[in-house]
C-alpha cells in the first residue's frame, strides 16, 4: 500500500475497516511502518474475522517494543483460534515475545502436546524453544516421540536447555529413524556424540 510509504496515514486509517481482507491487513501494515498503528486499531485486527487479517496483526505484535504489548492481550487469546494457520502464526509471534513468556508458555504447551495439526505442534516446540522457559521442557521433550518434523523441532528446542534429561533425550535422538533428527543431535551434541559412540 502506497499510503504506508508516502506518509499518508489519513488514507491509511481510512481503509483498516474496508470490506476487503487484503486492504485491511496493508492497512495496518502502512500504518505500522509509519508508527501511527494505534493500541485500540490493533486490538481490532488481532481480532477481525478475517484470519489473513489477524496473522498480520500478530506479525506486527511480534516486533513491538516490549512496553507495548503490555495492554494488547490478543497473543495469548490467538493462541487459541480456531484456524490453525492462525495459531501458527501466533506460537511464532509468541516464541519472539520472551517479555510475555509467563503468559504464553502454557498454551504453547498445550498446543504442542494437544493441537491436531501437526504444523501447529511444530510452531509450537519451537516457540518453546525460543522461549527457554522451563514450564515449556516436558512438552519440548515429548516433541520427541511426534512426527519426524515436530521431532526435528523438538532437537533443535532443546538447545535452550539443560540437565540430563535433555542430554539422554539427545543421544536417544541419535538413533533416530529420520536421518535430519539425527543430524540435528549430532550437531547439539558435538564431540560428546562421538565420544559417545566410541565408548559403545
Amino acid at each position: 500500500m502506497l499510503a504506508g510509504h508516502t506518509d499518508d496515514q489519513e488514507t491509511a486509517r481510512s481503509l483498516i475497516t474496508d470490506d476487503e481482507p487484503s486492504v485491511r491487513s496493508a492497512a495496518i501494515g502502512a500504518l505500522d511502518r509509519l508508527g501511527s498503528l494505534g493500541v485500540t486499531e490493533l486490538e481490532s485486527a488481532l481480532s477481525d474475522p478475517s484470519q489473513a487479517v489477524r496473522c498480520r496483526a500478530l506479525e506486527i505484535v511480534a516486533h513491538l517494543p516490549a512496553e507495548g504489548t503490555t495492554r494488547i492481550p490478543g497473543l495469548p487469546d490467538l493462541l487459541a483460534d480456531p484456524d490453525p494457520t492462525v495459531v501458527e502464526v501466533a506460537c511464532w509471534a509468541a516464541g519472539e515475545r520472551v517479555d510475555g513468556a509467563d503468559r504464553t508458555v502454557g498454551p504453547l504447551v498445550g498446543i504442542a502436546t494437544g493441537h491436531d495439526d501437526p504444523l501447529c505442534r511444530e510452531a509450537a516446540v519451537a516457540a518453546l524453544g525460543a522461549l527457554g522457559h522451563e514450564a515449556g521442557l516436558d512438552a519440548v521433550l515429548g516433541g520427541m516421540e511426534d512426527r519426524p518434523p515436530v521431532r526435528r523441532r523438538a532437537v533443535l528446542a532443546l538447545a535452550a536447555f539443560e540437565g540430563p534429561g535433555v542430554e539422554t533425550a539427545l543421544r536417544r535422538a541419535l538413533e533416530d529413524r529420520d536421518r535430519q533428527v539425527r543430524q540435528a543431535a549430532e550437531d547439539l551434541l558435538g564431540d560428546s556424540a562421538t565420544a559417545g559412540e566410541a565408548d559403545s
